[in-house]
Parts: C-alpha cells; sequence; structure tokens
C-alpha cells in the first residue's frame, strides 16, 4: 500500500483531493494504486478485486476528475446490481465531491420515481449510479439522458449477469455515446463477462488483484459438523458465551432468515433480518441500525454476502451453507474488511459435504474443525425453521459437484 502522498501524485483538482483527505484515505490499496493512474489517462480497464478491496474510490476518483462542472447533463454513470449497492456508492460519491459543484444521483427500485425524476433535472447532477432495471424504466420514459455521458462503470459485473441484467445492460450502453469510457469491475470473469468486455471495452487494460483460485488470507475459517436440529442452540451459546460481537449469520432462502430473525429475537438477542422481500426502508433500517451497533446480528441471505458496506463484522456464520462454492467466499469477505482479521465459522450438515469439498479444493488455508460449545445447565428451546430447499440441505436432493476450480461438473443422487 501507498500513503497519502500517492493520491497527490495523481495531480487532482484541489478541490476533490481535499475530499477525499477529510474522508481519512491515507493509504491507497492495490487495485486504487493500479488502476486510478490509467483511467486517468483514458484507458478502458477490467479490473477483478473483491469486495472490500477499495475498488469503489478507484473508479470514483477518476470520474469525479473527469467531470466537467459547466456542462450542464449527466456525464458519469455507474452501473451495480442492488439498490443497497447504489445508496452506498453514490454516497461515496457524495462525500468525495463535497467541495465540488458535482451532485450524484441514486436511481433504484422500491424509489418514488417522481422523486428521482425531480433530482435527475437537478443541473449539479452529473453523476448517476443505478441499477439496471429503474434506470430502463426511466430511459424508456425519457426522465433521464445519457447522451453526454463519457465514463461508463459497471461494478459487480458478474452479480449483475448472475441477476438476469444482461439485456438491461446492453440496452442502457445503446444510449451512451460510442465513445465513452468504460471500465469493468468484477469478483469473477465468467464468459459473459468476457463476451461483455469484447463488445464494450476498446483494448482495456487488465488488472486482476484476485486470483481466480479464492483464498481468504485474514479470514480464520472454522468448521462445526452438527444435524439441522442442533444449529440454533449452538448459534445460541456461541452468542451466549460473547463468542460473536457483530456477526453476519446467512440463510439459504428469505422465510428461514425471517424465521431465525424472530426465534434469536424471543430469545432476547438482537437481530434483525435483511432479503429481497422487505421494503427498502426495511432493508435501510436493518443496515442502519447494524452498522451503528444498535443490532448486534444481521441474519441475511445472499443479497447481502456482496457489495454493501458494513463495517467491523467480528464474524461471518454460514448458518446454511450456500450451494454454490464460490458464494462461500463473497460471504466470509463480510469480515476482514480492508486487511483486518476476521472469524468465519460454517455449520455444516452432512447434506453440505459436496459443496464443502468445493470450498476446501479452491483455497490454501486451513478451515479448522471446532467442537459443539455447550453451557452447563443452559436450556434452549428449539426453533423449527422452513426446511431447506433442493439443492441446499433437504434429506433427498440432487448433489451438486465440483471440480478443483468450484466448476460445476455433474450431479448425483445422496
Amino acid at each position: 500500500m501507498g500513503t497519502a502522498g500517492d493520491f497527490e501524485a495523481f495531480d487532482l483538482d484541489p478541490r476533490l483531493l481535499q475530499g477525499i483527505k477529510d474522508l481519512g484515505f491515507d493509504e491507497l490499496f492495490p487495485i486504487q494504486a493500479e488502476a486510478i493512474a490509467p483511467i486517468l489517462q483514458g484507458r478502458d480497464l477490467i479490473g477483478q478485486a473483491h469486495t472490500g478491496s477499495g475498488k469503489t474510490l478507484a473508479f470514483a476518483v477518476p470520474m469525479l476528475q473527469s467531470i466537467d462542472q459547466e456542462q450542464r447533463g449527466v456525464q458519469g454513470l455507474v452501473l451495480v446490481p442492488t439498490r443497497e449497492l447504489a445508496v452506498q456508492v453514490a454516497g461515496e460519491f457524495e462525500k468525495l465531491a463535497r467541495h465540488l459543484r458535482v451532485r450524484t444521483v441514486p436511481v433504484y427500485g422500491g424509489q418514488s420515481i417522481g422523486v428521482q425524476m425531480d433530482r435527475l433535472e437537478d443541473p449539479r447532477t452529473k453523476i448517476i449510479v443505478a441499477t439496471p432495471g429503474r434506470l430502463t424504466d426511466h430511459l424508456e420514459r425519457r426522465t433521464a439522458s445519457l447522451d453526454k455521458v463519457r465514463f461508463v462503470v459497471l461494478d459487480e459485473a458478474d452479480r449483475m449477469l448472475d441477476m438476469g441484467f444482461i439485456d438491461d445492460i446492453t440496452r442502457i450502453l445503446n444510449y451512451v455515446p460510442r465513445n465513452h469510457q468504460t471500465a469493468l469491475f468484477s469478483a469473477t470473469m465468467p464468459e459473459q463477462i468476457v463476451w461483455l468486455s469484447q463488445r464494450y471495452l476498446r483494448n482495456p487494460l487488465r488488472v486482476f488483484i484476485d486470483s481466480e483460485e479464492s483464498s481468504v488470507e485474514t479470514v480464520d475459517q472454522k468448521i462445526m459438523q452438527l444435524r439441522e436440529e442442533e444449529k440454533f442452540p449452538t448459534l445460541c451459546i456461541l452468542l451466549e458465551k460473547h463468542l460473536v460481537s457483530r456477526g453476519l449469520v446467512f440463510c439459504a432462502t428469505k422465510i428461514r432468515a425471517d424465521r431465525l430473525s424472530r426465534a434469536l429475537e424471543a430469545n432476547r438477542y438482537d437481530a434483525m433480518a435483511i432479503h429481497g422481500d422487505l421494503s427498502q426502508r426495511q432493508r435501510d433500517m436493518a443496515i442502519q441500525s447494524f452498522r451503528t451497533g444498535k443490532t448486534g446480528l444481521l441474519i441475511a441471505t445472499d443479497v447481502a454476502a456482496r457489495g454493501l458496506d458494513i463495517p467491523k463484522v467480528s464474524h461471518v456464520i454460514n448458518y446454511d451453507m450456500p450451494e454454490d462454492p464460490l458464494m462461500y467466499f463473497h460471504r466470509i469477505g463480510r469480515t476482514a474488511r480492508a486487511g483486518k482479521r476476521g472469524i468465519a465459522i460454517s455449520f455444516l450438515t452432512r447434506d453440505d459435504w459436496d459443496v464443502f469439498e468445493g470450498i476446501r479444493r479452491m483455497t490454501s488455508a486451513t478451515l479448522d474443525e471446532i467442537q459443539e460449545p455447550s453451557i452447563p445447565g443452559f436450556k434452549i428451546p428449539t426453533v423449527n425453521l422452513p426446511p431447506r430447499p433442493m439443492g441446499g440441505g433437504g434429506e433427498r436432493y440432487q448433489r451438486r459437484r465440483y471440480d478443483n476450480r468450484g466448476r460445476q461438473r455433474g450431479r448425483s443422487r445422496w
């Protein structure tokens, strides 16, 4: 990592540099050190970096530097997969631009389109951070114009493709002038990302900060072998022994996340759920409560596994293991942010062993087994969560098998 002087070496607008200093950014993370200079020089770029690597600053600084504050209209566009990420990234732009005459507007579903229309008409609005679906709505209504956009960022591009946004992305890019600059950031590089980059990027520089074989060096990874009915008592004992202070607990489904959250609250533990069926206000409240420390546990589906900036997470607990080994690494990356150490504890039933073997083949880290903790005389009521879905923990289901790169290589019956 570099020092504060590294930002000064980029010859930035003094007002932008002051915004960086105000936020206390005094070091360059690797993705920033590799990406900022070439983007400032006008190069298209493909960056492979995981959540927590500092990539937002890597594209926000060059985009803000390139904005013509006297020209009216949107000049910068950032596409992101989720509304939470849209709000978060737009907030980072606003903080960095506090001394500039530049406004950044988040555009996402779940918020009044009329409110967004008013903000888009503000002459100070120069940058949009949007989810593809809602931005497409604005373009079709002609309430947003991209004809002056000079810089496009596709953030969490693999996640956007996983969520089925490829058609929306291609439609949006057709509204942007052909001579724009593009930066694409993705944690993984599947074939669709390669296709997207070949179609829309011009001779891009490739910056690969994270290798294809996943490892999270600053996370202590632990496993516990349990039966399904032992998960809830074990989680409560971990909490009772104060082994978890601020934890993200991942469940397989929205219903399981809701019921686990309610069961924990019934046992006097501060917990809130976050998933896609909650309103935007409910999701914002849950995240804010966790960020401020009012809630010690956030019970999440994979909507929270990537992109959200949630600092000081002490533990990630895989209450249910993910089906895809790669998602395991995205989940546990929520702790150990920005080089700090963290702990990931995974509850493994016998139905999780194929996924676990896929994970073990993809990392050189040691996954230590710990025994189920106990507290003499401590009784916890049982809780009946809905069964895990097919492929995620039923007593009989089609098992996924993975090769040493984590790719699915066929199915077999348990």
